[in-house]
């Protein structure tokens, strides 16, 4: 059964709270969707932001970089962590530009962190970041080397308390604007992926190596999309 991540003390939506939402299978969905994240935390007494990769397992997200990564070591130390998830959804065109905005669905989630030490644990968890990329892509790579896992540091944030927000539907013009003769509505917006371009360089070169099934699949749920 879902249960709610909020309202709590950090996470309770104060501006257009008819819009939040704290259960945990709509942020869930939120976060996996994200093709990155942004996290943020305070360096050396300056306030800093970092778009980067995630991958969500139960009530744990983890994130990855250097192992001299400032912002990690940072957040590690504070032992609070916090991050963000936007999907872009469109254009909300209203009579004015004062109520025009955008379709969107956000999330922020916020939680202890720490680091994951057992190197065995890491490998697991880089194997993981590669299928939250692109799911099957793991099983399709050379493994991962001992000196890959010894040069880059994990954290683990636990979910503790989340909320989203979602910002869909018609404008919201003023009642004085409706007969005005201007032009109002949506227009969505949808991420798609191309055709892939293969590389040219070593084995590559020959051209005989064919598309993997993680990116026919991608391609497939992708026109999908397209044609929705």
């Amino acid at each position: 059964m879902s249960e709610d991540l909020g309202p709590k003390e950090h996470s309770q939506v104060r501006r257009r709270p008819e819009k939040a939402n704290y259960d945990e299978d709509v942020i869930f969905s939120m976060v996996d969707q994200a093709r990155f994240c942004n996290i943020a935390t305070v360096v050396d007494g300056r306030a800093m932001l970092l778009p980067t990769l995630h991958a969500r397992e139960d009530r744990t997200i983890y994130l990855h970089g250097s192992s001299s990564n400032a912002m990690l070591k940072a957040m590690v130390k504070s032992g609070e962590g916090i991050l963000s998830v936007t999907h872009f959804d469109g254009l909300r065109l209203a009579r004015s530009g004062f109520a025009s905005s955008i379709a969107y669905r956000s999330a922020v989630v916020m939680g202890p962190v720490r680091e994951v030490l057992d190197e065995k644990e890491r490998r697991r968890i880089l194997d993981l970041f590669v299928d939250a990329i692109l799911p099957g892509r793991n099983s399709e790579v050379r493994a991962i080397k001992e000196r890959e896992v010894r040069l880059t540091m994990v954290v683990a944030m636990e979910i503790e308390e989340a909320s989203a927000k979602i910002s869909e539907g018609p404008t919201n013009d003023e009642e004085g604007d409706f007969d005005l003769e201007i032009w109002s509505g949506v227009v969505p917006a949808k991420l798609i992926f191309e055709e892939p371009i293969a590389s040219t360089d070593g084995a590559m070169a020959g051209g005989n190596i064919a598309v993997p099934a993680s990116v026919i699949r991608l391609l497939k749920e992708n026109r999908a999309i397209v044609d929705e």
